[in-house]
C-alpha cells in the first residue's frame, strides 16, 4: 500500500474513533466549548510534540509565498468552518446536520477537479461516489429527518465549503512541516471556539472533563490532522478526502462494539459501498510521460528518481532525511498521483 493511502486511512480512523468517545463527554460541556477544547488539546499538544522534537523553538521553514496559503486556511479551517458549525447547529436536526457534512468530501473533490486542476478520471470520481454515498446512508436517520429553517443548513453548507477550501489551500504547503501547519490550525479553531463559548455564557468545566476533552483532539484531532496533511503531501486533496471520508465508519464500528450500538441493514450496506470505493481507489494506476519543471522546496526525502541532488553540507548518508534541495528538470513516464512533485497539466 501507498505510504500517504496509510496515511489518509489512519487519520480517518483517528477522527472517526473521536466521534462516538466526544459524544460520551457531550454531557459534561455545552457542543461549542467542547469542539473549542478538542481543538485547543490539539494545537497545545502537538506544539509540545514539536518542541520536544526540535529541542526548542524552531523557524516553521514556511517561505514567504506559503504563508498566505497556511494563513488563508487557517483561516478558513480553524476559525470561519467551526463558527458556522455550530451557528448551523443552532437551528437544524442532527441527523440533517449529519447528512450535510457530507458535503465537506464532494466539495473537496470539486475545488481540487476544478479550481486547482487536481487529476482524475472516472475511476476516482466512481469511487468518490460511492464512498460519500456509503457516508450519507451511514448517517441517514431512522425516523424523519424533522424541520428546520434554510439558515441552518445553509450555515452547515458554508462551513463544510470552508474546509473544503482549507483542504486544498493546505495541499499546497502540504510538503512543509506537518507538526507546525496542523498545531497552528489547532490552537486557532481552539481559541476561537472557547472565546465564543465562554462568550455565550458557558461554565468552565472540571478539570478532568478539560483533560479528557483535551487529550481526545490531541489523537482525534491532532495526529489526525498531522497525518491527513502527510496524505494530501502524497495524494492530493481529491483522494486524501475520500479516504477520509470512511472516518463515519469508523466511528460506527467503535459505537458498537464499546457502546452497544445496534447494527442495521443500512450500516452493512455502507460498508460494502465504502470498501468499493477504497477498492476502487486503492487499485487506481495512473501512468504517462510527463515533465518536470524545475522546483525548489524542503520536505522529507530519499535519493529515488525525483531526488537526484548534491548535498551542500556533509552528509552521513541516512534517508529519509529533510533538507531544501532543487529538482532538476525532467520528463519521464512511471505510475504517480498528484502528489507534491506530480501537479501537472493533463
Amino acid at each position: 500500500m501507498n505510504r500517504s493511502i496509510f496515511y489518509a486511512l489512519s487519520a480517518a480512523m483517528l477522527f472517526g474513533a473521536s466521534t462516538p468517545l466526544a459524544k460520551v463527554l457531550t454531557g459534561d460541556m455545552p457542543p461549542i466549548l467542547l469542539a473549542g477544547l478538542l481543538y485547543l488539546g490539539s494545537g497545545l499538544g502537538l506544539t509540545m510534540i514539536r518542541l520536544a522534537r526540535d529541542r526548542g523553538w524552531q523557524a516553521s521553514g514556511l517561505k514567504p509565498a506559503q504563508w498566505p496559503w497556511l494563513l488563508g486556511a487557517i483561516g478558513f479551517g480553524g476559525v470561519l468552518g467551526p463558527v458556522a458549525l455550530m451557528v448551523g447547529l443552532t437551528s437544524t436536526t442532527g441527523a440533517a446536520a449529519s447528512l450535510l457534512l457530507n458535503l465537506e468530501a464532494v466539495l473537496t473533490a470539486l475545488l481540487a477537479w476544478i479550481a486547482f486542476k487536481e487529476n482524475t478520471d472516472g475511476r476516482i470520481v466512481l469511487g468518490m461516489a460511492v464512498i460519500v454515498a456509503g457516508g450519507v446512508l451511514l448517517s441517514w436517520p431512522q425516523g424523519r429527518i424533522g424541520q428546520s429553517s434554510w439558515q441552518g443548513p445553509a450555515a452547515i453548507a458554508a462551513a463544510c465549503l470552508c474546509w473544503a477550501i482549507d483542504n486544498n489551500l493546505t495541499r499546497n504547503v502540504s510538503a512543509s512541516d506537518a507538526l507546525f501547519i496542523a498545531g497552528s490550525k489547532g490552537l486557532a479553531a481552539g481559541s476561537v471556539n472557547v472565546a465564543l463559548a465562554l462568550f455565550l455564557g458557558a461554565a468552565w468545566p472540571s478539570a478532568q472533563a478539560v483533560a479528557s476533552a483535551m487529550t481526545l483532539g490531541l489523537f482525534g484531532y491532532g495526529i489526525s490532522l498531522v497525518m491527513f496533511v502527510l496524505a494530501l503531501r502524497g495524494l492530493g486533496s481529491s483522494r486524501t478526502g475520500a479516504y477520509f471520508s470512511t472516518a463515519p465508519f469508523v466511528g460506527a464500528v467503535i459505537a458498537l462494539v464499546f457502546l452497544g450500538d445496534q447494527t442495521t441493514w443500512q450500516f452493512w450496506l455502507a460498508a460494502a459501498l465504502m470498501a468499493l470505493g477504497v477498492w476502487l481507489h486503492l487499485t487506481e494506476r495512473h501512468a504517462h510521460t510527463h515533465a518536470h519543471d524545475a522546483l525548489e522546496h524542503a520536505h522529507r526525502h530519499m535519493h529515488d528518481a525525483h531526488h537526484q541532488h548534491e548535498h551542500d553540507a556533509d552528509w552521513d548518508g541516512s534517508e529519509p532525511h529533510s533538507h531544501a534541495h532543487r529538482h532538476e528538470p525532467i520528463t519521464h513516464s512511471h505510475p504517480h498521483f498528484p502528489d507534491i512533485h506530480h501537479r501537472h497539466r493533463h
